[in-house]
């Protein structure tokens, strides 16, 4: 199945690059401005087909993307600590031995707004994190890795020097959300808004505490005494 597929990416990539090159010998021979611009849309369109088109790969390639890493299982890395520099962001993630692995067992790929982090057949393992969607572009180039002892330190060097206040628009989203509910004229509102944020994420204890508080409110509010306004 996956032979196929290739074979008929390769086919479609051929057949892109043949009217590409005919819309080109058109374009030499146009002498009207509105032929002239509807070849250069059609070759635009024709250039960005190619571009996205996945790049043909050997058999021999294909069956090495396709084994599975060295080691065993892949866990996911959820743990980590980060701060930043006027240059970079820093990542830290803790990993008992690392510093004994071979350089190429750990691997980050960067692009401008994600790196994906790869530790390979560590103590039978493979470790990885994924951050997408960073809150500001970096410098693919011109980030990088350092191992320590027992600690991957990722560098993601800021393409303009500037203070991130999260790593991820996500994070920034969320935050942002999180502050407009709060953020009320009536403090009532805002009061009421943070002890359901409590109670939807409290644990039984916390439950039986809140409602405790409201049963209380209005107990005081029914003898007109100055209720707990929540």
């Amino acid at each position: 199945m996956r032979e196929l597929f290739l074979s008929l990416s390769l086919a479609l990539r051929k057949e892109l690059e043949k009217d590409l090159e005919e819309v080109k010998e058109l374009l030499k021979k146009a002498t009207r401005k509105r032929t002239h611009d509807v070849l250069m849309a059609e070759k635009y369109k024709l250039e960005m087909e190619i571009k996205n088109q996945p790049p043909p790969k050997l058999k021999e390639d294909t069956m090495e993307e396709e084994k599975p890493p060295a080691g065993g299982y892949t866990v996911k890395i959820n743990s980590y600590g980060w701060d930043q520099s006027d240059k970079f962001v820093k990542i830290y993630i803790t990993l008992n031995g690392v510093q004994q692995l071979p350089a190429e067992n750990v691997q980050v790929h960067f692009t401008e707004r994600s790196f994906d982090l790869l530790v390979k057949n560590l103590n039978g393992k493979n470790y990885s994190m994924t951050f997408n969607n960073l809150l500001k572009p970096i410098s693919v180039e011109c980030s990088s890795r350092k191992i320590k002892t027992d600690m991957i330190l990722v560098l993601c060097r800021k393409k303009r020097e500037e203070k991130w206040d999260c790593l991820t628009q996500v994070e920034k989203e969320s935050k942002e959300k999180e502050k407009a509910s709060y953020d009320t004229s009536d403090p009532g509102e805002g009061l009421m808004n943070l002890l359901k944020k409590m109670y939807a994420e409290g644990d039984d204890e916390m439950k039986r505490t809140i409602n405790k508080a409201w049963v209380e409110s209005r107990e005081k509010q029914g003898k007109g005494d100055m209720p707990l306004d929540i």
